[in-house]
């Protein structure tokens, strides 16, 4: 089996992301990386609740606090607040959440670990259509930077990048969960708490709005 590394938050979207590359017959490898972000110890037990639930022994865990330190983004400078409105993509406004850059520092570290271990493909859970606007979640981010690998890794080393939610909005994703039978109970989107889901933030709000318009109960708990 080829090997394919799932970059893996212990979201919705990266856990969908898993059970893709799992039915698309790879050996999976999941990369967890922490930045400072505010729920980083409730991320990382989400990413190991689903590497175990998968059985899956190859994941490796990276700490990038550098964009802790660089800042510019509420996810990880606590003085600056979580927006709780969902802010439209169509409106060219960029949220206070985004992570300056975030994807490519994140997508670099998975194609440096794929030359290593061998992996040919990199799944990555952006979503373009049912986003809040984040330029690295858009679908020529990742066009571009698959045409970068052609040129900057050896013929051998062939590694491309899969974004197979791209296209779809939040309640196609969770469909697409219950259908591969992604463990969505694991998962944590929300960006402020770490015990029970605010339900008020930019995240769970789109998560909810998902789960609704998929006609399906979020099983995650809710203050």
């Amino acid at each position: 089996m080829d090997k394919a590394i799932v970059l893996a938050s212990g979201g919705l979207d990266s856990c969908v992301s898993v059970a893709c590359a799992i039915k698309d017959g790879y050996e999976v490898c999941l990369l967890h990386i922490n930045y400072g972000q505010r729920t980083q110890k409730r991320e990382n037990q989400a990413f190991n609740d689903i590497a175990n639930y998968y059985g899956i022994q190859n994941k490796l865990i990276v700490d990038i606090d550098y964009l802790r330190q660089i800042g510019g983004s509420s996810l990880v400078d606590s003085s600056i607040p979580i927006e709780q409105e969902t802010i439209p993509s169509s409106t060219g406004q960029i949220p206070m959440t985004y992570v300056p850059f975030r994807n490519a520092n994140m997508i670099s570290i998975a194609v440096s670990w794929a030359e290593v271990i061998g992996a040919k493909k990199i799944y990555v859970g952006a979503v373009e259509e049912d986003s809040s606007g984040y330029p690295d979640c858009m679908e020529i981010f990742y066009e571009k930077f698959n045409e970068l690998l052609k040129v900057a890794l050896l013929p051998q080393n062939n590694v491309e990048i899969l974004t197979p939610l791209i296209h779809l909005n939040k309640a196609e994703i969770v469909h697409q969960g219950i259908l591969l039978k992604a463990p969505l109970h694991l998962t944590w989107s929300c960006y402020q708490n770490e015990d029970k889901a605010c339900g008020v933030c930019e995240s769970c709000k789109l998560r909810l709005r998902g789960f609704k318009l998929a006609g399906e109960c979020d099983p995650i708990a809710y203050k």
